[in-house]
Protein backbone atom coordinates (compact mmCIF):
# COMPACT_ATOMS: atom_id res chain seq x y z
CA UNK A 1 0.00 0.00 0.00
CA UNK A 2 1.19 3.39 -0.50
CA UNK A 3 3.43 4.71 2.41
CA UNK A 4 1.63 7.48 2.61
CA UNK A 5 -1.28 6.33 4.29
CA UNK A 6 0.98 5.97 7.28
CA UNK A 7 0.77 10.05 7.55
CA UNK A 8 -2.96 10.26 7.69
CA UNK A 9 -4.25 11.67 10.94
CA UNK A 10 -7.42 10.27 12.09
CA UNK A 11 -10.10 12.40 11.07
CA UNK A 12 -11.85 14.00 13.61
CA UNK A 13 -15.46 12.44 14.29
CA UNK A 14 -13.00 8.94 14.67
CA UNK A 15 -11.47 11.25 17.25
CA UNK A 16 -14.89 11.89 18.87
CA UNK A 17 -16.66 8.53 19.12
CA UNK A 18 -13.24 7.49 20.60
CA UNK A 19 -13.29 10.75 23.22
CA UNK A 20 -17.41 9.20 23.78
CA UNK A 21 -16.02 5.61 24.23
CA UNK A 22 -17.47 4.37 27.53
CA UNK A 23 -19.84 7.15 28.02
CA UNK A 24 -23.55 6.78 28.66
CA UNK A 25 -25.26 9.94 27.75
CA UNK A 26 -28.37 10.86 29.98
CA UNK A 27 -30.81 8.76 28.91
CA UNK A 28 -33.86 11.53 29.50
CA UNK A 29 -32.25 13.62 27.37
CA UNK A 30 -33.08 12.90 22.83
CA UNK A 31 -29.74 12.86 21.18
CA UNK A 32 -28.95 16.71 19.82
CA UNK A 33 -25.61 16.09 17.34
CA UNK A 34 -24.04 19.77 16.64
CA UNK A 35 -20.72 18.15 15.84
CA UNK A 36 -20.92 17.76 11.69
CA UNK A 37 -21.48 20.27 9.09
CA UNK A 38 -24.09 18.23 7.87
CA UNK A 39 -27.59 20.48 6.90
CA UNK A 40 -30.88 18.91 7.71
CA UNK A 41 -33.06 21.13 6.12
CA UNK A 42 -35.09 19.14 3.97
CA UNK A 43 -34.34 18.73 0.30
CA UNK A 44 -36.35 21.03 -1.65
CA UNK A 45 -39.08 18.41 -3.91
CA UNK A 46 -38.35 20.20 -7.01
CA UNK A 47 -34.69 19.14 -7.22
CA UNK A 48 -35.95 15.73 -6.14
CA UNK A 49 -38.16 15.60 -9.08
CA UNK A 50 -35.67 16.78 -11.50
CA UNK A 51 -33.45 13.82 -10.16
CA UNK A 52 -36.21 11.44 -10.64
CA UNK A 53 -36.81 12.55 -14.44
CA UNK A 54 -32.96 12.50 -14.92
CA UNK A 55 -33.02 8.73 -14.17
CA UNK A 56 -33.36 7.43 -17.91
CA UNK A 57 -29.56 9.17 -18.12
CA UNK A 58 -28.57 5.66 -16.36
CA UNK A 59 -28.71 4.15 -19.69
CA UNK A 60 -25.05 6.29 -21.01
CA UNK A 61 -21.78 7.26 -20.03
CA UNK A 62 -21.21 10.15 -18.69
CA UNK A 63 -18.51 12.69 -19.80
CA UNK A 64 -16.27 14.08 -17.00
CA UNK A 65 -16.52 17.56 -18.33
CA UNK A 66 -20.48 17.38 -17.80
CA UNK A 67 -22.94 18.26 -20.18
CA UNK A 68 -22.96 21.68 -21.82
CA UNK A 69 -26.26 22.45 -19.97
CA UNK A 70 -24.93 21.68 -16.88
CA UNK A 71 -21.73 24.01 -17.65
CA UNK A 72 -24.04 26.46 -18.69
CA UNK A 73 -25.96 26.71 -15.88
CA UNK A 74 -23.12 27.09 -13.90
CA UNK A 75 -21.53 29.80 -15.74
CA UNK A 76 -25.07 31.39 -15.53
CA UNK A 77 -25.19 31.13 -11.50
CA UNK A 78 -21.80 32.30 -11.20
CA UNK A 79 -22.70 35.90 -13.20
CA UNK A 80 -25.90 36.04 -10.99
CA UNK A 81 -23.78 35.27 -7.76
CA UNK A 82 -19.99 36.66 -8.43
CA UNK A 83 -20.61 39.47 -11.73
CA UNK A 84 -18.27 37.13 -13.73
CA UNK A 85 -18.48 35.82 -17.36
CA UNK A 86 -17.19 32.20 -17.46
CA UNK A 87 -16.25 30.02 -20.60
CA UNK A 88 -18.52 26.92 -20.07
CA UNK A 89 -15.96 25.70 -22.61
CA UNK A 90 -12.59 26.01 -21.11
CA UNK A 91 -13.44 27.86 -17.26
CA UNK A 92 -15.92 25.24 -15.85
CA UNK A 93 -16.10 21.58 -14.43
CA UNK A 94 -18.99 19.93 -12.72
CA UNK A 95 -17.48 17.89 -9.69
CA UNK A 96 -18.60 14.98 -7.42
CA UNK A 97 -18.73 17.72 -4.30
CA UNK A 98 -16.01 20.41 -3.40
CA UNK A 99 -14.54 17.57 -0.75
CA UNK A 100 -13.55 15.35 -3.81
CA UNK A 101 -12.49 18.18 -6.30
CA UNK A 102 -10.41 19.76 -3.08
CA UNK A 103 -8.24 16.29 -2.64
CA UNK A 104 -8.25 15.91 -6.72
CA UNK A 105 -6.76 19.00 -7.53
CA UNK A 106 -3.67 18.68 -4.94
CA UNK A 107 -3.01 15.19 -6.73
CA UNK A 108 -3.11 17.05 -10.08
CA UNK A 109 -1.39 20.20 -8.95
CA UNK A 110 1.41 19.34 -6.70
CA UNK A 111 5.00 18.70 -8.42
CA UNK A 112 6.14 16.42 -6.42
CA UNK A 113 9.43 15.19 -8.63
CA UNK A 114 12.52 15.62 -6.66
CA UNK A 115 13.18 19.32 -7.13
CA UNK A 116 9.50 20.36 -7.32
CA UNK A 117 7.59 22.72 -5.28
CA UNK A 118 6.34 20.56 -2.55
CA UNK A 119 4.70 22.65 0.08
CA UNK A 120 1.10 23.46 0.56
CA UNK A 121 -0.16 25.87 2.71
CA UNK A 122 -3.70 25.34 4.76
CA UNK A 123 -5.11 27.68 7.58
CA UNK A 124 -4.76 26.06 11.32
CA UNK A 125 -7.65 25.41 11.93
CA UNK A 126 -9.14 23.67 8.86
CA UNK A 127 -10.74 21.18 6.93
CA UNK A 128 -9.23 18.08 7.12
CA UNK A 129 -8.92 17.11 3.27
CA UNK A 130 -6.56 19.84 2.69
CA UNK A 131 -3.67 17.88 4.93
CA UNK A 132 -4.88 14.75 3.63
CA UNK A 133 -4.28 16.07 -0.38
CA UNK A 134 -1.30 17.39 0.12
CA UNK A 135 0.16 14.36 2.36
CA UNK A 136 -1.43 11.99 -0.47
CA UNK A 137 0.40 14.21 -2.98
CA UNK A 138 3.89 13.49 -1.64
CA UNK A 139 3.91 17.17 -0.29
CA UNK A 140 4.63 18.65 2.87
CA UNK A 141 1.54 20.34 4.60
CA UNK A 142 2.94 24.22 6.19
CA UNK A 143 -0.55 25.27 8.84
CA UNK A 144 -0.71 28.81 9.35
CA UNK A 145 -2.25 29.67 12.59
CA UNK A 146 -5.76 31.58 12.34
CA UNK A 147 -5.54 33.32 15.86
CA UNK A 148 -8.50 35.59 17.51
CA UNK A 149 -5.26 38.43 17.94
CA UNK A 150 -5.42 38.58 14.31
CA UNK A 151 -9.08 38.41 13.83
CA UNK A 152 -8.99 34.90 12.61
CA UNK A 153 -7.14 36.33 9.19
CA UNK A 154 -4.41 34.13 7.57
CA UNK A 155 -1.44 36.08 8.24
CA UNK A 156 1.12 35.97 5.36
CA UNK A 157 4.16 37.66 7.25
CA UNK A 158 4.21 34.46 9.09
CA UNK A 159 4.91 32.32 6.60
CA UNK A 160 8.60 32.22 6.40
CA UNK A 161 10.87 33.79 3.62
CA UNK A 162 12.41 31.06 2.32
CA UNK A 163 9.31 28.91 1.96
CA UNK A 164 7.77 30.83 -0.66
CA UNK A 165 9.62 29.51 -3.91
CA UNK A 166 8.59 25.63 -2.57
CA UNK A 167 4.95 26.68 -2.18
CA UNK A 168 2.99 25.27 -4.87
CA UNK A 169 -0.76 24.97 -3.30
CA UNK A 170 -2.50 27.29 -0.90
CA UNK A 171 -5.88 26.32 0.39
CA UNK A 172 -8.11 29.27 1.69
CA UNK A 173 -11.79 28.93 3.10
CA UNK A 174 -14.02 31.92 2.82
CA UNK A 175 -16.64 31.41 4.27
CA UNK A 176 -13.73 29.88 6.94
CA UNK A 177 -14.74 26.57 8.88
CA UNK A 178 -14.72 26.87 11.51
CA UNK A 179 -14.75 30.35 12.38
CA UNK A 180 -17.12 31.66 9.66
CA UNK A 181 -14.83 34.36 8.75
CA UNK A 182 -14.59 36.19 4.96
CA UNK A 183 -11.81 37.35 3.39
CA UNK A 184 -11.93 41.04 2.76
CA UNK A 185 -10.72 42.76 -0.74
CA UNK A 186 -7.50 43.61 0.72
CA UNK A 187 -6.93 39.85 1.85
CA UNK A 188 -7.60 38.79 -1.77
CA UNK A 189 -5.34 41.35 -2.99
CA UNK A 190 -2.78 40.85 -0.55
CA UNK A 191 -2.76 36.85 -1.60
CA UNK A 192 -2.60 37.47 -5.20
CA UNK A 193 0.06 39.78 -4.89
CA UNK A 194 2.19 36.82 -3.67
CA UNK A 195 0.63 34.88 -6.06
CA UNK A 196 1.79 36.78 -8.77
CA UNK A 197 5.22 37.20 -6.97
CA UNK A 198 5.93 33.54 -6.38
CA UNK A 199 3.68 31.24 -8.94
CA UNK A 200 1.61 29.13 -6.24
CA UNK A 201 -1.50 28.18 -7.07
CA UNK A 202 -4.89 29.61 -4.56
CA UNK A 203 -7.47 27.15 -4.38
CA UNK A 204 -10.71 28.57 -2.32
CA UNK A 205 -13.14 26.84 -0.84
CA UNK A 206 -16.18 28.56 -0.81
CA UNK A 207 -18.81 26.08 -0.10
CA UNK A 208 -20.11 27.95 2.32
CA UNK A 209 -20.45 31.07 0.57
CA UNK A 210 -24.56 30.86 -0.05
CA UNK A 211 -25.54 30.60 4.19
CA UNK A 212 -24.90 34.16 5.37
CA UNK A 213 -27.11 36.25 7.45
CA UNK A 214 -28.13 40.28 5.30
CA UNK A 215 -30.04 38.76 2.28
CA UNK A 216 -28.92 41.14 -0.81
CA UNK A 217 -25.32 41.53 0.72
CA UNK A 218 -23.40 38.20 -0.02
CA UNK A 219 -19.66 37.66 0.82
CA UNK A 220 -17.21 38.69 -1.07
CA UNK A 221 -16.04 35.70 -3.45
CA UNK A 222 -12.40 34.87 -5.06
CA UNK A 223 -13.70 35.43 -8.75
CA UNK A 224 -15.31 38.73 -7.89
CA UNK A 225 -12.44 39.97 -5.90
CA UNK A 226 -9.95 38.70 -8.90
CA UNK A 227 -12.17 41.09 -11.06
CA UNK A 228 -12.32 44.00 -9.11
CA UNK A 229 -8.76 44.11 -8.95
CA UNK A 230 -8.14 43.49 -12.64
CA UNK A 231 -6.31 40.27 -12.51
CA UNK A 232 -8.16 37.91 -14.39
CA UNK A 233 -7.81 34.43 -12.69
CA UNK A 234 -4.43 33.36 -13.36
CA UNK A 235 -3.68 30.67 -11.04
CA UNK A 236 -6.84 31.05 -9.07
CA UNK A 237 -9.67 27.94 -8.54
CA UNK A 238 -12.66 28.47 -7.01
CA UNK A 239 -14.43 25.18 -5.38
CA UNK A 240 -18.39 25.25 -4.39
CA UNK A 241 -20.92 22.74 -3.95
CA UNK A 242 -24.37 22.49 -3.83
CA UNK A 243 -24.43 20.57 -0.45
CA UNK A 244 -25.26 23.88 2.21
CA UNK A 245 -26.67 25.68 -0.35
CA UNK A 246 -29.34 23.30 -1.60
CA UNK A 247 -29.17 21.09 0.94
CA UNK A 248 -28.44 18.30 -1.13
CA UNK A 249 -25.56 16.58 0.93
CA UNK A 250 -26.10 13.25 -0.79
CA UNK A 251 -26.26 14.08 -4.51
CA UNK A 252 -22.29 14.89 -4.27
CA UNK A 253 -22.70 17.71 -6.75
CA UNK A 254 -20.32 20.86 -7.26
CA UNK A 255 -17.94 22.83 -9.51
CA UNK A 256 -14.87 24.00 -9.75
CA UNK A 257 -14.21 27.44 -11.86
CA UNK A 258 -10.99 29.54 -12.63
CA UNK A 259 -8.06 29.72 -14.34
CA UNK A 260 -8.46 28.19 -18.10
CA UNK A 261 -4.81 26.73 -18.41
CA UNK A 262 -5.33 24.62 -14.63
CA UNK A 263 -8.78 23.72 -15.72
CA UNK A 264 -7.29 22.07 -18.81
CA UNK A 265 -5.44 20.12 -16.37
CA UNK A 266 -7.66 19.26 -14.22
CA UNK A 267 -9.88 17.76 -16.90
CA UNK A 268 -7.53 15.73 -17.95
CA UNK A 269 -6.38 14.43 -14.61
CA UNK A 270 -9.79 13.27 -13.75
CA UNK A 271 -10.59 11.98 -17.41
CA UNK A 272 -8.45 9.40 -15.53
CA UNK A 273 -9.56 9.11 -12.35
CA UNK A 274 -13.01 8.17 -13.32
CA UNK A 275 -14.96 11.51 -11.74
CA UNK A 276 -17.75 11.86 -14.13
CA UNK A 277 -20.93 12.69 -12.53
CA UNK A 278 -23.89 10.25 -13.00
CA UNK A 279 -27.06 11.69 -16.00
CA UNK A 280 -29.66 11.94 -13.14
CA UNK A 281 -27.34 13.83 -10.41
CA UNK A 282 -26.41 16.28 -13.68
CA UNK A 283 -30.33 16.67 -14.15
CA UNK A 284 -30.62 17.47 -10.38
CA UNK A 285 -27.75 20.13 -10.72
CA UNK A 286 -28.94 21.72 -13.18
CA UNK A 287 -31.99 22.47 -11.35
CA UNK A 288 -30.20 23.86 -8.10
CA UNK A 289 -28.13 25.85 -9.65
CA UNK A 290 -30.90 27.85 -12.09
CA UNK A 291 -33.24 28.51 -8.49
CA UNK A 292 -32.52 31.19 -5.98
CA UNK A 293 -35.90 31.16 -4.31
CA UNK A 294 -34.58 27.99 -2.38
CA UNK A 295 -31.71 29.47 -0.83
CA UNK A 296 -32.67 32.54 0.25
CA UNK A 297 -35.28 30.34 2.54
CA UNK A 298 -32.70 28.40 3.34
CA UNK A 299 -30.39 31.51 4.65
CA UNK A 300 -33.68 32.54 6.41
CA UNK A 301 -33.79 29.53 8.34
CA UNK A 302 -30.31 29.63 9.45
CA UNK A 303 -30.37 33.44 10.13
CA UNK A 304 -33.00 32.51 12.79
CA UNK A 305 -31.10 30.01 14.51
CA UNK A 306 -28.33 32.30 14.89
CA UNK A 307 -30.70 35.23 16.17
CA UNK A 308 -32.53 32.75 18.49
CA UNK A 309 -28.87 30.84 19.89
CA UNK A 310 -26.43 33.30 20.24
CA UNK A 311 -28.34 35.66 22.84
CA UNK A 312 -28.36 32.09 24.92
CA UNK A 313 -25.01 31.43 25.08
CA UNK A 314 -23.08 34.78 24.79
CA UNK A 315 -22.53 34.72 28.96
CA UNK A 316 -21.57 30.89 28.84
CA UNK A 317 -18.62 30.76 25.74
CA UNK A 318 -17.33 33.73 23.94
CA UNK A 319 -17.47 33.85 20.45
CA UNK A 320 -17.48 36.63 17.82
CA UNK A 321 -20.84 36.58 15.30
CA UNK A 322 -19.69 34.76 12.26
CA UNK A 323 -19.68 36.92 9.15
CA UNK A 324 -21.19 33.87 6.94
CA UNK A 325 -21.29 29.64 7.17
CA UNK A 326 -23.62 28.13 9.73
CA UNK A 327 -20.86 27.53 12.65
CA UNK A 328 -20.29 29.39 15.99
CA UNK A 329 -17.12 28.66 17.12
CA UNK A 330 -16.93 29.31 20.72
CA UNK A 331 -14.00 29.31 23.49
CA UNK A 332 -15.31 27.12 25.91
CA UNK A 333 -14.76 28.09 29.98
CA UNK A 334 -11.68 26.01 31.46
CA UNK A 335 -9.75 25.78 28.30
CA UNK A 336 -10.64 21.93 28.01
CA UNK A 337 -12.11 21.45 24.57
CA UNK A 338 -11.80 17.81 24.67
CA UNK A 339 -12.93 17.85 28.25
CA UNK A 340 -15.91 20.26 27.42
CA UNK A 341 -17.48 18.14 24.74
CA UNK A 342 -17.10 14.73 26.57
CA UNK A 343 -18.72 16.18 29.47
CA UNK A 344 -21.91 18.21 27.87
CA UNK A 345 -22.39 14.63 25.67
CA UNK A 346 -22.91 12.53 28.97
CA UNK A 347 -24.85 15.49 30.86
CA UNK A 348 -26.46 16.78 28.15
CA UNK A 349 -26.89 14.35 25.25
CA UNK A 350 -25.51 17.35 22.98
CA UNK A 351 -22.56 16.52 20.55
CA UNK A 352 -20.26 19.44 19.59
CA UNK A 353 -16.94 18.75 18.20
CA UNK A 354 -13.37 19.54 20.02
CA UNK A 355 -11.66 22.81 18.14
CA UNK A 356 -8.33 20.97 18.96
CA UNK A 357 -9.77 18.37 16.89
CA UNK A 358 -9.90 20.66 13.77
CA UNK A 359 -6.29 21.95 14.25
CA UNK A 360 -2.84 20.84 14.13
CA UNK A 361 0.48 22.18 16.48
CA UNK A 362 2.17 24.36 14.91
CA UNK A 363 4.85 27.75 15.95
CA UNK A 364 4.17 25.86 19.31
CA UNK A 365 0.28 26.44 19.57
CA UNK A 366 -2.68 24.39 18.70
CA UNK A 367 -5.52 27.37 17.79
CA UNK A 368 -8.13 25.34 18.32
CA UNK A 369 -7.60 23.95 21.59
CA UNK A 370 -10.10 26.09 24.39
CA UNK A 371 -12.88 26.21 20.94
CA UNK A 372 -15.19 24.11 20.22
CA UNK A 373 -16.98 24.34 17.08
CA UNK A 374 -21.15 23.73 16.96
CA UNK A 375 -22.54 23.60 13.98
CA UNK A 376 -26.44 25.03 14.15
CA UNK A 377 -27.42 22.37 11.35
CA UNK A 378 -30.66 21.08 13.10
CA UNK A 379 -34.43 22.74 13.28
CA UNK A 380 -34.50 25.69 14.88
CA UNK A 381 -36.17 24.22 18.10
CA UNK A 382 -33.83 21.34 18.76
CA UNK A 383 -30.51 24.51 17.93
CA UNK A 384 -32.73 26.26 20.81
CA UNK A 385 -33.11 23.34 23.46
CA UNK A 386 -29.43 22.25 22.74
CA UNK A 387 -28.13 25.65 23.41
CA UNK A 388 -30.48 25.71 26.65
CA UNK A 389 -29.00 22.50 27.76
CA UNK A 390 -25.19 23.89 26.91
CA UNK A 391 -26.17 27.12 29.36
CA UNK A 392 -27.06 24.35 32.25
CA UNK A 393 -24.50 22.64 31.70
CA UNK A 394 -21.88 25.67 32.36
CA UNK A 395 -23.22 25.91 35.39
CA UNK A 396 -23.00 22.51 36.59
CA UNK A 397 -19.44 22.48 36.27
Amino acid sequence: MNPRLEQLHPYPFQKLRELFAGVTPNPDLSPINLSIGEPKHPTPQFIKDALIAGLGGLANYPITQGSDALRESICAWAERRYGVKLDPATEVLPVNGSREALFAFAQASVDSSRHGRRVVISPNPFYQIYEGAALLAGARPFFLNTLPDNDFRMDWSRVPEDLWEQVNLIYVCSPGNPTGKVMSLADWKELFALSDQHGFVIAADECYSEIYFEEGAPPLGALTAAQQLGRGFKNLIVFNSLSKRSNVPGLRSGMVAGDAALMKAFLLYRTYHGSAMSPAVQAASIAAWNDEAHVADNRRQYAEKFAAVMPLLKNVLSFDAPDAAFYLWGRVPGGDDAAFARGLYEKQHVTVLPGSYLARDAAGVNPGKGFVRIALVDSHDACVEAAGRIVRFVGQV
